[in-house]
C-alpha cells in the first residue's frame, strides 16, 4: 500500500500506544504512523498492554480485542475504573452489532473492523483526540495547553508561554506524569544543537514563575540527575 503525504503538523508528536499480538499487524500500523509523525510505543500482550497504558502519557490506546494474557474488553475496563480517560480505539475481527456494544460498555470510543485501511486508522485516531482535546491543547491536572497560541491554562488563569517554555511544557505534559529526561528536553527545546543544562534549568525555572509560584501546589518536579516531570496534584 503506498504512503500518504509526509505528517501534518497536528498530527507530529502524538503519542500512541499500540496493543496488538498480531506480529504483522503491529509491524504494518507502527510503520504507518511513525511515517506519518506518531510516537508509538507497543505491546504484545494484555497485561503488558494494562502496565504500559497505567503509566499513562499517551494520547490515545489502539487495542486488539483478542489477546493473549488479558483481552482488550477487560483490559479497556480495567484501565476505565483505574480512571484513565485516554481515548481507546478498538481492533476486531468481529462485526457484529453485539460485540460492538460490548466494547462501548467497556469504555472504548471507537471501534474498527479488521481488515481496514491504514489510512481510516489515522482518521479515527485524530477524530478521536479532538473529540478529547477540541481546541489541540494537552492537560494533566488542572494544568493545560494549546500549542496553537502558546497558551497554558491553569485554575481559570491564562499564562502566555514563549515558544521555548510552551516546547518544554508540551513535552512534560504529553509523558505526564513519567520522567522526562534532560537530553529529550534540551532536543525539544534547541533542537539538534541543543544547549547546555544552564540554559534549561534558566528556562525551567521560567516556566516554574509561570504555572506552578502563582498557585497553591507546584506541579513541576524536579528529579535530581535525570530530568524533571509533572505531579498530579494531591
Amino acid at each position: 500500500m503506498p504512503l500518504p503525504p509526509s505528517p501534518t503538523p497536528s498530527a507530529s508528536g502524538l503519542r500512541v500506544l499500540l496493543v496488538e499480538d498480531e506480529h504483522d499487524i503491529a509491524a504494518n500500523i507502527w510503520d504507518f504512523l511513525e511515517r506519518r509523525g506518531y510516537v508509538v510505543d507497543h505491546c504484545a500482550d494484555g497485561a503488558g498492554g494494562l502496565a504500559r497504558a497505567m503509566q499513562g502519557g499517551f494520547d490515545v490506546v489502539v487495542l486488539d480485542l483478542g489477546l493473549p494474557r488479558l483481552d482488550g474488553l477487560a483490559l479497556c475496563r480495567r484501565l476505565r475504573e483505574a480512571g484513565h480517560g485516554v481515548p481507546v480505539l478498538m481492533l476486531t475481527a468481529r462485526d457484529s452489532l453485539d460485540d460492538k456494544l460490548r466494547g462501548f460498555a467497556e469504555g472504548a470510543d471507537d471501534y474498527l473492523v479488521k481488515p481496514f485501511a491504514l489510512p481510516e486508522l489515522e482518521a479515527r485516531l485524530r477524530a478521536m483526540v479532538r473529540r478529547k482535546h477540541p481546541d489541540g491543547g494537552l492537560a494533566h491536572g488542572p494544568l493545560s495547553y494549546d500549542p496553537h497560541t502558546l497558551t497554558a491554562l491553569r485554575e481559570g488563569r491564562r499564562i502566555p508561554l514563549t515558544r521555548l517554555q510552551g516546547a518544554l511544557l508540551e513535552t512534560l505534559l504529553r509523558d505526564a506524569p513519567r520522567i522526562v529526561a534532560h537530553a529529550r528536553l534540551i532536543e525539544r527545546g534547541w533542537g539538534p544543537a541543543g544547549t547546555d543544562m544552564a540554559a534549561l534549568q534558566t528556562q525551567v525555572y521560567a516556566l516554574r514563575t509561570l504555572v506552578d509560584r502563582p498557585f497553591a501546589q507546584p506541579l513541576i518536579q524536579s528529579v535530581r540527575g535525570v530530568g524533571y516531570r509533572l505531579v498530579s496534584p494531591a
